[in-house]
């Protein structure tokens, strides 16, 4: 089974929006798929992001069993973190809606972030 993560704005959900810095989003949106199919769709509130807490959330995706998680954008403390914790990160920096976005990682089509991708933190 895989747990993917999306970071969210709002009430998150499938039909919500991605929030720009996974850091400071308001939820993940949390899919369960099995086979290929989505299973169950969770929220989980995310803890407060302070400065330089950039493993707050890798410790609380970590912790949720999530497994894969997609970003717009991503510093490199973080995606070193994820990494160490078995979380793989992948990368759409085009689409505003989760639905789009899980439907082409379910397909297979969503590259997993390189080192050359990250960026410095803030808004994206």
């Amino acid at each position: 089974m895989i747990r993917l993560a999306i970071p969210s704005e709002g009430q998150g959900g499938l039909d919500g929006m991605r929030a720009g810095h996974f850091g400071h989003c308001d939820v993940f949106t949390c899919i369960d798929v099995e086979n290929g199919q989505i299973k169950q769709v969770s929220i989980l509130p995310n803890k407060e992001h302070v400065q330089g807490g950039c493993m707050v959330p890798v410790n609380l995706l970590a912790e949720a069993g999530v497994n894969a998680l997609v970003v717009g954008g991503i510093g490199m403390r973080p995606l070193m973190g994820f990494r160490q914790v078995g979380i793989e990160v992948f990368h759409d920096g085009v689409r505003p809606e989760i639905r789009p976005v899980v439907e082409d990682f379910l397909a297979g089509k969503l590259p997993q972030i390189t080192n050359d991708q990250v960026c410095g933190g803030g808004g994206h």
